[in-house]
């Protein structure tokens, strides 16, 4: 057994001594934490040439094919104009094949938010293009896309969903919410091994620069299963992944127990390079394009009904929960987290006690108290700092406008609550990179552009605390809080090195630090050149 001595760093603990000078590493677990001078005989020594070390991030809300996917696609989240946007479709038109696959953009890159077939058509029409918003619950497409898909002015709405027509009826080129699945079930079906192979390495090589050790699949389905199957036989996934199985509102409540059914099966398989540890429920869609459940109307006088109404809602969550699964639900408005919620209640009940961890993803407004009965009920806020961005903030905003702008991305009321709060990305949602995040979470400003005021800065959470929520309890999250996500004697040895300390340089040397090393479980398996 090789005893390594990583040295000259300063080692943020996440934990109780919060920092250390030095760490020894024997097998995959940390065996010492402290001082050089009281550090036991190591066989080699590792010289971090005064780095800040910090425990491996976990990505704990992430979409790994999609993420992959959308890092060889024309990205357009800085695409401030819709010009800007037709000019890059041009330029990649030149380098495509049959279709065409774009992600990022912005609502209010569009005047008026509204976007249409013949807007893309104008800049590329004889091949069909997808273009995914930056949250990726919209897609909007060209007139050989609509064609493609087969989607008609007969083609109805899938329940949860909704495609955009015209006073004729006629498709626009927008699908929001479930009507994105015509636009999934197409790419699954014309996408190869060979293509998801290179988007999970795309992935894996991401987030290893990044400093992120694990990482939690928020969507996981049949294909992302043989992915990562194939990534685990040739020894290509180092990462530690966790996934929650998507159920998808069928209408019909066997077929929505008989996917919980699945969920629970794999749950119970010993799957190479996952493990399936629950089930991920879209409760409603998002404010940025007015389908996230609210509990008052928009601002426009419009609202959304959940996607998953109480009465099909509340089998699965009984059912998943008395399975042992862990459930996630996404939840952006306050109707959806507090349908959620009664949710959780109702299994508890229906269940009894027993040991359970649920979470409710994202929870971008909820009502006053939410935090108050998560606590309660042991529910663990899952958010996402890069979601608070000022650069995409305005349409956000712009959708409520009135006093509810002044309650988004509390995170302060959930860790006064004394509720579980982990941070994550959401990628490719949002930048996967955990350093932009942190940035975010401590000042409230623009990772995207810095250049960007604050908004609501009484929001800001200090770094140490920011760490925490993306190492510690993000890991604690899917249940290992006992054993990774800290560095201390006999938790597993992950751990990232950044060539740059914002504790001392401040929040700002985030968006330029650089991640020089990675370990998981004792191995180093990047190391920056």
């Amino acid at each position: 057994m090789t005893r390594t001595l990583y040295r000259n760093a300063r080692f943020f603990t996440a934990d109780d001594t919060q920092w250390a000078g030095v760490v020894v590493v024997e097998d995959d677990s940390f065996v010492y934490v402290g001082t050089e001078a009281d550090s036991p005989e190591c066989d080699r020594v590792v010289d971090l040439g005064g780095g800040l070390a910090l425990p491996g991030f976990t990505d704990a809300h992430t979409h790994l094919l999609l993420m992959g996917s959308s890092l060889g696609q024309v990205g357009l989240t800085d695409a401030g104009t819709l010009g800007e946007i037709q000019e890059r479709l041009r330029a990649a038109r030149a380098h495509a094949g049959d279709e065409l696959y774009g992600g990022g953009w912005l609502f209010d890159s569009i005047d008026g938010g509204a976007p249409t077939a013949a807007m893309i058509d104008a800049a590329v029409s004889d091949i069909p293009v997808y273009l995914f918003a930056n949250d990726y619950h919209s897609c909007w497409v060209n007139s050989a896309a609509l064609v493609t898909l087969g989607i008609t002015r007969d083609t109805p709405d899938p329940i949860g969903g909704r495609i955009e027509r015209d006073a004729d009826g006629e498709a626009t080129g927008m699908l929001y919410e479930t009507a994105l699945k015509l636009a999934w079930t197409h790419r699954d079906a014309t996408t190869t091994d060979a293509q998801r192979d290179a988007d999970i390495d795309r992935v894996v090589a991401a987030y290893l620069a990044s400093g992120v050790t694990a990482a939690v699949d928020m969507a996981f389905q049949e294909n992302g299963l043989t992915a990562l199957e194939r990534a685990a036989a040739r020894g290509a996934m180092p990462l530690r992944i966790d996934a929650h199985w998507f159920i998808l509102n069928t209408g019909q409540d066997d077929e929505n127990l008989a996917q919980v059914a699945r969920a629970a099966e794999l749950a119970a398989a010993d799957n190479p390079g996952v493990r399936v540890v629950g089930i991920k429920l879209i409760v409603d869609g998002t404010i940025d394009a007015c389908t996230a459940a609210m509990g008052h109307p928009y601002a426009d006088g419009s609202n959304a009904d959940p996607i998953w109404p109480a009465e099909r809602l509340f089998p699965v969550v009984a059912a998943a929960d008395a399975a042992g699964l862990q459930i996630a639900m996404h939840a952006i408005g306050d109707a959806a987290s507090t349908l959620g919620l009664d949710a959780i209640e109702n299994a508890i009940m229906v269940n009894g006690d027993r040991p359970r961890r649920h979470r409710i993803e994202h929870l971008e407004y909820a009502a006053p108290g939410t935090a108050e009965r998560m606590s309660r009920l042991g529910v663990t806020a899952s958010m996402q700092p890069v979601h608070a961005d000022p650069a995409i903030f305005t349409n956000w905003a712009a959708q409520l406008d009135d006093d509810r702008v002044e309650r988004a991305f509390p995170w302060p009321e959930y860790e006064d609550a004394g509720a579980l709060l982990s941070f994550s990305t959401d990628a490719p949602t949002a930048p996967y990179d955990p350093l932009a995040n942190l940035y975010v979470a401590a000042t409230r400003a623009s990772a995207l552009n810095p250049s960007l005021p604050a908004t609501h800065p009484q929001y800001a959470l200090p770094l140490d605390r920011a760490i925490t929520h993306a190492t510690r309890d993000a890991a604690a999250s899917v249940g290992d809080g006992d054993w990774r996500g800290r560095i201390a004697v006999g938790h597993a040895a992950d751990f990232a090195v950044l060539d740059a300390d914002p504790f001392v340089d401040g929040a700002p040397s985030l968006l330029t630090a650089r991640v020089v090393r990675t370990v998981i479980a004792g191995r180093e398996e990047y190391t920056a050149e």
